[in-house]
């Protein structure tokens, strides 16, 4: 049972290498004509100047971070400094796997650009190849991290200090991606579709390539930080909650010695999953109707069954027959994913009712069009959060058995997002498919190619809006579901750090919780009070409740904010050089990406700091019982504001690719549709994924941080 734990590292290193065989597979293609590639450098020059930025400014947020973390936290056999090292460690793997994406993915566009002049077949093979080596590397350099460093200290918990680096990274390339790629988006859409008239992609538009480039750094950075973070702290809270139903053992072992079956359990899982992902990114291929999305839905369903097999096999074998209830915990996990696609495909897709109501709509005007996509976002949540619930209910009784076990029920919540994650690499590759194939289209059209190449781009390019949709909402859902398990975590941390009591010949007696071990008599712990009539309690949820309206807030303000800037200079360079219109001057594209890279690095630091300082605070003056009412609001509201923003984010960008394929381009419709776009764009792109990280961030400090406060704040004692 010992040398299994090392099929993780092992399964780590083999997605990685897949992902360094698909880049050559990818990067040795045609490039295209040099008017193509010139293009497609700028793009890459953009994005690279970015992340480098960006890195650049949180390497310093890491290493401050990481100082207080070694300082604060207790030196008992010097800790505190691994798990800073792990901190560091998490943001350095995370950071890793979103630049080597995105540097694939900025040069995989003009090679779709250029397949797409022999066949849509190649096309798509060369977008979707080059989306899954984000994907790869997410879920590889994920378990890696996790399973080495959880290998080479013995003890989970030092582990959170990964989870903890890899959600900051999250954090910020998710609020700052998304600043970034909307910030262009909706100036170029402004001054340029609305006020211009001209194409998106028209290379006369001046933020046109700060738009390809925010696509990348927005939608393939941000969301391979988005999963590798989700992906690193479920399997995190599930081998912390495997502890509490392992039996009465310390949290630290020798490297050789009995490893617990539910502890290794959750990491051969994952395994399994990773391979069976590698598998599935070769199932992806068109069928005889030419379907796209049937196509990438191949890759999908093989990843998913491929796992579930495995998860059969790695269920009998090391939980044995007596314990084969969770190998169907797994399949409720597998088909809650299954669900959030479907539920998040009908309310983005063009094929569906709430689209086409959204189009209806815009033939009254921008007002109506709004009102419908408002009114689309806030129904989405309704099915998805019913499915989490169904799926929470199910795994909690099904894992609990007979007795009701509720250790063993909430360990079963974390196995069920630790299978839901199974299918991640594969997702990620669909996200980043989208950025992708968005910048082939953009290529083509600015390199002036012929329509044939163009329609296929464009069929390409719908396909991923509803790729990027699907992922948003799988995101959202696993996100949930693994912000549950940290919740347990943090609770079980909480009750194991509280003093205890001594019952000793009839008499109570105070111990601190490291002293518990060795006393004679009857330990009982105090416990965290989590009592509804607790006003700390209620405090923490009202306070949990407001952080993601907050956050978004602040997000969206600086889209806006940001987005101003790129509208000026967009106008002042069509006042200055009337040329540029005409064809006989080129835009000066460089000025707005350098204002979009500035403000979206100026205005990721409040929202960053939001996250980070707001457990901090109410932890120490509250405490711990109103921190858990925290981590419960932000959970419960944070799901369904993500869910509605990101949903009418993309049913708005849909409803105007619907009247456009009507061909009402330029007409009164289409104008009202582009403003519902303009006004989806940030709700899809910036604030709703970045609650997702901003769930996970406020949970990770919780857990983190808890040594802390955990015997109280400052104003806990006086209730």
């Amino acid at each position: 049972m010992d040398s299994l734990i090392y099929l993780a590292p092992v399964s780590g290193i083999i997605s990685i290498i897949f992902a360094v065989f698909l880049a050559h597979r990818v990067l040795s293609q045609d490039p295209g004509s040099k008017e193509m590639r010139d293009i497609s450098k700028s793009i890459q020059e953009g994005a690279k100047a970015y992340l480098n930025r960006q890195y650049k400014t949180i390497t310093i947020a890491a290493i401050i971070l990481s100082i207080l973390i070694a300082l604060l936290l207790p030196h008992e056999n010097f800790n505190s400094v691994k798990i800073a090292l792990c901190f560091l460690v998490g943001a350095l793997f995370s950071g890793s796997a979103g630049y080597i994406g995105m540097n694939v993915s900025v040069r995989a566009n003009v090679r779709t650009a250029q397949a797409a002049k022999t066949s849509l077949k190649k096309a798509l093979d060369t977008a979707f190849k080059g989306g899954a080596v984000t994907g790869l590397a997410v879920v590889g350099l994920s378990m890696l991290g996790v399973s080495l460093l959880f290998i080479i200290f013995n003890d989970i918990e030092l582990v959170v200090g990964f989870g903890f680096g890899a959600s900051l990274i999250s954090l910020f390339a998710r609020v700052g991606g998304g600043i970034y790629t909307k910030a262009a988006d909706v100036g170029a859409d402004i001054v340029g579709k609305v006020e211009a008239g001209i194409p998106e992609d028209d290379p006369r538009n001046p933020a046109t390539i700060a738009d390809n480039v925010g696509d990348n750094v927005g939608d393939c950075a941000g969301m391979g930080a988005d999963l590798f973070e989700t992906y690193a702290v479920t399997l995190i809270a599930s081998i912390m909650l495997g502890f509490t139903v392992s039996g009465s053992f310390p949290k630290s072992y020798p490297s050789h010695g009995l490893i617990q079956q539910a502890i290794l359990y959750p990491l051969l899982l994952g395994s399994v999953a990773i391979i069976a992902s590698v598998v599935a990114v070769f199932c992806v291929r068109l069928g005889k109707k030419n379907k796209i999305m049937a196509a990438l839905y191949k890759g999908v369903a093989a990843a998913s069954v491929l796992s579930l097999m495995g998860f059969f096999v790695i269920t009998y074998k090391v939980l044995g027959k007596a314990h084969l209830n969770f190998f169907f915990v797994t399949v409720i996990g597998v088909a809650i994913t299954v669900l959030m696609v479907v539920f998040t495909e009908y309310y983005t897709s063009t094929e569906h009712r709430p689209v086409k109501l959204i189009r209806k709509s815009s033939e009254t005007g921008p007002a109506t069009n709004i009102i419908s996509g408002l009114a689309m976002g806030f129904e989405s949540t309704i099915f998805p959060v019913l499915t989490i619930v169904v799926g929470i209910m199910a795994a909690f009784f099904v894992a609990a058995g007979p007795s009701l076990d509720p250790g063993m029920g909430l360990y079963g919540i974390s196995i069920a997002a630790v299978a839901m994650l199974s299918t991640t690499g594969i997702i990620v590759a669909l996200d980043s498919y989208g950025p992708i194939t968005d910048n082939a289209g953009g290529i083509a059209e600015m390199s002036s190619q012929p329509e044939s190449l163009r329609k296929i781009t464009d069929e390409l390019d719908a396909v991923g809006n509803t790729t990027k949709a699907v992922t948003k909402g799988y995101a959202i859902g696993s996100a949930a579901l693994g912000a549950l398990a940290l919740f347990a975590d943090y609770h079980a941390k909480i009750d194991e750090l509280l003093p205890h009591k001594l019952v000793l010949d009839n008499r109570l007696f105070d111990l601190p919780v490291k002293d518990a071990a060795y006393a004679g008599g009857d330990i009982m712990s105090n416990g965290l009070n989590l009592a509804i009539s607790s006003p700390l309690l209620l405090v923490g949820l009202l306070i949990g409740g407001l952080l993601p309206f907050a956050f978004t807030s602040v997000t969206m303000q600086a889209v806006s904010k940001a987005a101003s800037k790129v509208v000026d200079e967009v106008r002042r360079q069509f006042k200055a050089m009337p040329g540029i219109l005409k064809g006989t001057q080129k835009p000066e594209y460089a000025k707005c990406v350098d204002i979009v890279t500035s403000a979206a690095l100026k205005e990721m630091i409040v929202p960053g700091l939001l996250a980070i300082l707001t457990p901090l605070i109410v932890g120490f003056v509250l405490g711990p019982a109103a921190l858990a009412g925290v981590l419960i609001g932000i959970i419960v509201v944070g799901l369904m504001l993500a869910n509605s923003l990101n949903n009418a984010g993309g049913a708005w960008d849909n409803a105007k690719k619907l009247v456009e394929m009507d061909g009402k381009k330029g007409s009164e419709v289409h104008l009202a549709a582009i403003v519902g776009d303009t006004v989806g764009d940030p709700t899809k792109d910036t604030s709703g994924p970045a609650l997702n990280a901003l769930i996970k961030v406020v949970n990770m400090v919780a857990i983190l941080f808890a040594p802390l406060y955990a015997t109280g704040g400052l104003i806990s004692h006086f209730f």
